[in-house]
């Protein structure tokens, strides 16, 4: 039987739940464990994919195409698994799920309630992740903070597996903020004994308590909440806010995290082989004289989780590069053709990552053009590359009409458009192209470079394609079309092949970027970036 470990949080959101189980997952899995994460999110919606970028940060997506939280790009970065359609649970879709059923008469005819209802549905998401995997430790994170009305079918949920697999099969780690008062110039625990009476109140008692903290708390910090929060002391762990996530596993291993928790599950173990993982965060943390500037041109640069995933591929390629990457963060909707100097001027490399919707594009179109015509290396990412190639018909190829059927459903010049066979009178939710798909590369181009193989699979989240009814005006212009669908059907990559780096994907390459393995287009660009700035990479 697999084991269950529950991370919740109390006091506040954005604690780092997500970063917490992440390291803990790579912790067991450096002691020969066979890991599996997921994230139960109690917000409504049957799945992340329509929410406003503004309120929810990124959408990402897993192999199989499961639209979900920005938390599981934290656990696939960490623990170096591809996650699947059962590391997402949301309320929507539970409520989804169990309607459905009562429509079918699957429950013959019982009254359907919160309690079992609700949360079988629940434990069985639970159970079934741990079945498809055959992880030996599954960890779920509970979104939300405890005491939120919305979280109370999932907290039960998991007090009944408790019970069903027994507590030498399960463990619940709680955390919470320990604030600092500065005008008393102490740490305060009263709001983690607040928040864990509140989760003992639902029927659980935390084994573990991390305390999320800016600065190393006193040992009677430490004292107080074993005794209030009837924890052993050994399972209160600081944890402390990190300038780089990735030194986190390290961190919270010097209080014995992993160990105390293999202890508890009465896991027989080797101690954790993390000399990989440390002698990458020393590369991270290394001395880096060099510096690119990397301009991230989207319309959510409000939000930097918007880009979450964008943002830590860059960095994972200047970590392997040996350079610091700074980015610009640039709103799309600022640029104009009188402002475009002023805002784009002074930088190595831009990048245009995804999006929905109309707004900000002509600023995007124009930030194409001046990598084009100023000869910066330029990645564009699902949108950006509907960008690029909006951008080239209509100041290389001639077509100066040119746009997207998203964009302006009224065009004449579609050069992006749906697909024959798709339609957009259909409902939003779900309809994208999701998942992984493969994508054969054209012999002596940028891609082929970057890659070194012929075929790949990338993830994608997009509905528009590129029209192949312009593929022959494109490339008599110099477009090359560098990456085909197997079937040769769908355009997959363009680029300018005379450049250094003048790339469109369609896909998401940030989404398998990690730390220790950077993605290929990442480290092509980065390293043409550094060449740009004439800083000495390791390209």
């Amino acid at each position: 039987m697999a084991k269950f470990i529950f991370v919740t949080g109390g006091v506040v959101s954005g604690l780092g739940k997500g970063i917490t189980a992440a390291s803990l997952g790579r912790l067991l899995k450096a002691r020969g464990l066979k890991v599996a994460a997921q994230k139960l999110d109690p917000y409504i919606n049957v799945d992340p994919g329509t929410m406003s970028p503004y309120q929810h940060g990124e959408v990402y997506v897993t192999e199989d195409g499961a639209e979900t939280d920005l938390d599981l790009g934290h656990y696939e970065r960490f623990i170096d698994e591809d996650l699947n359609k059962y590391s997402n649970l949301t309320t929507g879709k539970v409520y989804w799920n169990v309607l459905n059923k009562e429509r079918r008469g699957e429950y013959l005819g019982s009254t359907v309630q919160v309690i079992p209802h609700i949360t079988n549905e629940i434990k069985d998401f639970v159970y079934r992740v741990g079945r498809k995997t055959g992880a030996d430790v599954v960890i779920t994170e509970i979104g939300g903070t405890i005491g939120d009305i919305e979280s109370q079918p999932f907290l039960e949920a998991v007090r009944q597996i408790s019970l069903e697999v027994g507590r030498e099969n399960s463990l619940f780690i709680h955390v919470t903020l320990v604030p600092y008062l500065q005008g008393s110039g102490e740490h305060k625990s009263k709001p983690t004994q607040h928040s864990v009476k509140e989760l003992q109140g639902m029927g659980i008692n935390p084994n573990l308590i991390v305390l999320r903290c800016d600065e190393p708390l006193e040992e009677s910090i430490f004292q107080k909440i074993s005794l209030f929060c009837n924890v052993k002391p050994d399972c209160v762990i600081e944890n402390i806010t990190l300038p780089n996530l990735y030194e986190a596993p390290l961190m919270l291993e010097k209080s014995r995290f992993s160990g105390v928790v293999c202890r508890e599950l009465a896991l027989s173990v080797p101690e954790p082989d993390l000399s990989e993982w440390t002698r990458m965060v020393e590369r991270i943390n290394g001395a880096r004289s060099c510096c690119v500037e990397i301009g991230l041109v989207g319309k959510y640069v409000g939000l930097h989780d918007a880009y979450l995933s964008v943002a830590e591929a860059l960095h994972h390629a200047g970590y392997a590069h040996g350079i610091h990457v700074n980015i610009r963060w640039i709103d799309s909707e600022e640029i104009r053709r009188d402002s475009a100097d002023a805002l784009l001027g002074g930088l190595d490399g831009i990048i245009v990552p995804g999006g929905f919707g109309s707004r900000g594009i002509e600023g995007m179109i124009l930030a194409a053009r001046y990598a084009r015509e100023k000869g910066l290396p330029y990645f564009g990412i699902c949108l950006g590359m509907q960008i690029a190639v909006i951008e080239f018909a209509r100041n290389a190829a001639g077509i100066a009409d040119a746009n997207s059927g998203e964009f302006d459903e009224q065009c004449p010049s579609k050069v992006i458009d749906f697909m024959p066979g798709q339609s957009d009178d259909i409902d939003k939710g779900g309809t994208l192209r999701l998942g992984a798909f493969p994508c054969l590369i054209e012999p002596g181009t940028t891609m082929a470079r970057c890659y070194g193989r012929r075929e790949i699979s990338e993830r994608h989240r997009h509905r528009y394609e590129f029209n192949n009814d312009y593929r022959r005006a494109l490339t008599d212009a110099g477009l090359t079309l560098s990456g085909l669908s197997p079937d040769g059907r769908l355009v997959e990559t363009v680029e300018l092949s005379d450049r250094d780096f003048y790339v469109g994907v369609q896909y998401h390459p940030e989404f398998k970027s990690r730390p220790n393995r950077p993605h290929p287009l990442f480290m092509g660009f980065v390293g043409a970036a550094c060449t740009h700035a004439g800083a000495p990479g390791t390209r």
